[in-house]
């Protein structure tokens, strides 16, 4: 900085406005485009039908099913019941003094 005519000059009294950083982006982004050209579009005219919608519809259609199958398997029709009735328990009968050798067993 030898010489302050290099600088620009400074505008003291005057505050940034947000209009000025606005216009700046604006400045950018148009210089930006004109640089990089136009691709050209990035998605088809018109949805691919076997891209976009038929993978959900299989995956739809699947999840049907698996859920169906549940159903069906764990409705309460569908299993046999059992022929016979449960057997009724028996009272047993020890002999007495078993809980004393018992007892002597575990010391």
């Amino acid at each position: 900085m030898k010489n302050k005519g290099e600088l620009a000059p400074s505008e003291s009294g005057r505050w940034t406005r947000a209009d000025d950083y606005v216009s700046a982006l604006a400045r950018r982004r148009t210089a930006r485009r004109k640089r990089e050209g136009n691709p050209g579009r990035t998605q088809p005219e018109t949805p691919r039908l076997l891209l976009s919608t038929v993978p959900f519809l299989g995956l739809i259609v699947a999840l049907a099913i698996l859920g169906v199958a549940i159903m069906i398997t764990a409705w309460p029709g569908g299993h046999p019941q059992a022929s016979h009735p449960p057997l009724q328990h028996e009272q047993g009968v020890a002999p007495k003094g078993w809980f004393q050798e018992a007892e002597k067993e575990f010391r």
